[in-house]
């Protein structure tokens, strides 16, 4: 064709280029099987490890069921040691807890935040959101709502500005706030769960101080355990000043 045989060049494809698909097969084999097992309860089970400590403070209980046929779980969140309970230890024993005691069904949580005081008694929602998700997405599924008992002012907020970016699985739309005792009975019978004698009290000085929980009126017994600080007993110190400024004035103007 008139071409010289530089004007041509020949390309070998050697064929130890082809890729080898087994350990792509052999790592869909490993999550299907970890899939498998990820609603196995026992792998989450400590049964080497004691728990009696724990179960003595009662912060987490199973109790009764409400009107949908719902277990209930309790959480006292005063009863929580957070100072000496390690996070890991809090996730094992939540674990354990759950997964022995309520392996299968729907069931809601009660949250009682009575008196609870961020620095003793809250392991942060940095540590609640981890070991939520933690927890296996069927067990995510089973939780019907979470009720949130005596919400303070700055629970509220937090949750509010932050519960959407640290709350996943839908459980930012589950929480339902439960300002009094009284409300809750609308979706749960008395005797389906005890309620400890403080945050009874709490709930009666509440009828009668609406906007104790809100930092707004006096706690003689300081009993609200929101963090905030009462806006009642700053007037004191500006009543003085008040009353420095008049006595300067009147001197003033005589």
């Amino acid at each position: 064709m008139g071409s010289s045989s530089e004007d041509f060049s020949v390309v070998v494809l050697a064929s130890d280029l082809a890729v080898d698909a087994r350990p792509f097969l052999f790592h869909q084999e490993e999550q299907h099987q970890e899939e498998e097992n990820w609603h196995d309860c026992s792998q989450y089970l400590s049964p080497d490890e004691d728990f009696s400590d724990l179960e003595q403070l009662q912060f987490i209980t199973l109790q009764g069921s409400d009107k949908n046929g719902n277990r209930i779980i309790r959480i006292v969140g005063k009863y929580y040691p957070a100072t000496v309970v390690s996070a890991e230890r809090l996730k094992r024993y939540v674990f354990h807890k759950i997964f022995s005691e309520l392996p299968d069904g729907p069931f809601c949580i009660v949250y009682m935040h009575t008196t609870v005081q961020k620095e003793d008694n809250s392991p942060g929602m940095t540590i609640l959101r981890w070991i939520y998700e933690e927890l296996p997405d069927d067990f995510k599924d089973r939780l019907e709502t979470m009720y949130f008992i005596h919400p303070g002012l700055r629970s509220r907020l937090v949750i509010a500005t932050l519960g959407r970016f640290f709350l996943s699985g839908g459980l930012y739309w589950k929480i339902k706030y439960v300002s009094r005792l009284q409300y809750l009975w609308d979706d749960m019978k008395k005797g389906e769960i005890e309620i400890p004698e403080f945050v009874q009290k709490h709930d009666d000085i509440l009828e009668n101080r609406p906007l104790t929980d809100y930092g707004i009126e006096p706690d003689p017994f300081h009993l609200t355990g929101t963090g905030m600080p009462s806006v009642t007993y700053s007037f004191g110190k500006y009543e003085e000043r008040w009353a420095e400024r008049d006595h300067i004035s009147e001197y003033e103007y005589r």
